[in-house]
């Protein structure tokens, strides 16, 4: 099985970048399934309907989320009847939405997907640790589910890595996201469960975190805001991750990066790639 993911995208540079570019890699991968992190498509903050609906026509089977899930607040209303947008399944109880789903392939099979977010430096939700715990139990693999991914979306790279090890063997992938930088720790961990830190933005990185300078930088330098932050419009670079999943197993067999346009160096999944 073949699973796609790709990083936040941020604005329209990188929102347009994928919607345009989707339909083709799910073609040149034969991806099974495609999952993408939208928390930051509506001009940086949050998602719409309208978004949503873009990102699922060009591709994408489901649209993970992060902390600004809810930055727009139409959210709070679309999101219980969007049962393919997902966010972090440790919010509160009551919370509008979900945090998981099990969800249909292009090859039939059955992906668990779980959307986590961390604690560290950032809002104190409810254990991440003990929420997918939950979820793996009621879904675990080969008997729930053919393939498992999470969504941990986390500022601190030792509570990704510490997330990662616990759910070794238990889940098909943990993929990081949130800082925006693609990572180069990808690899396949001891049990089976394919990890990296952070799949990195898609995004014009001709800024800071996907954002205009200006702002950021006077922020920096005087410690006063100025103005709101602005999506940068630069050429996006779309990055992500590739996927091989043991139809057997259930449990990873390769992930590689994938970055592809604008600025940052170019690579692809070689095992996915035609030969010659």
């Amino acid at each position: 099985m073949r699973l796609l993911f790709l990083g936040d995208l941020v604005g329209r540079s990188g929102r347009v970048a994928v919607v345009e570019a989707l339909p083709g890699l799910r073609e040149r991968y034969r991806a099974d399934f495609v999952v993408v992190n939208g928390e930051n498509a509506a001009g940086g903050f949050g998602i719409t309907e309208p978004i949503l609906t873009e990102l699922l026509d060009a591709g994408a089977d489901v649209v993970t989320t992060g902390n600004h899930v809810f930055d727009q607040r139409e959210t709070l209303v679309f999101i219980e009847r969007a049962d393919r947008l997902l966010r972090p399944i440790n919010y509160p109880p009551g919370t509008p939405g979900r945090g998981a789903g099990l969800y249909k392939a292009a090859n039939g099979a059955d992906v668990l997907v779980v959307n986590a977010q961390g604690r560290v430096f950032m809002a104190d939700l409810d254990d991440p640790f003990r929420a997918v715990d939950r979820e793996l139990e009621a879904c675990p693999l080969k008997t729930g589910a053919d393939a498992s991914l999470i969504d941990f979306h986390a500022e601190a790279t030792s509570e990704k890595q510490a997330f990662a090890h616990y759910v070794d063997g238990r889940a098909s992938a943990v993929v990081g996201t949130h800082t925006h930088v693609p990572t180069a720790d990808e690899q396949i961990l001891e049990r089976g469960t394919a990890y990296i830190s952070d799949a990195g933005m898609c995004g014009d990185f001709d800024s800071v975190l996907g954002m205009d300078k200006e702002e950021p930088l006077q922020r920096f330098l005087t410690k006063v805001p100025n103005a709101r932050f602005q999506p940068a419009l630069g050429e996006a670079t779309i990055c992500g991750v590739g996927i091989e999943i043991d139809d057997q197993t259930g449990l990873a067999r390769a992930i590689a990066p994938i970055r592809l346009g604008g600025s940052l160096s170019q690579t692809e999944p070689a095992f996915w790639l035609p030969e010659g």
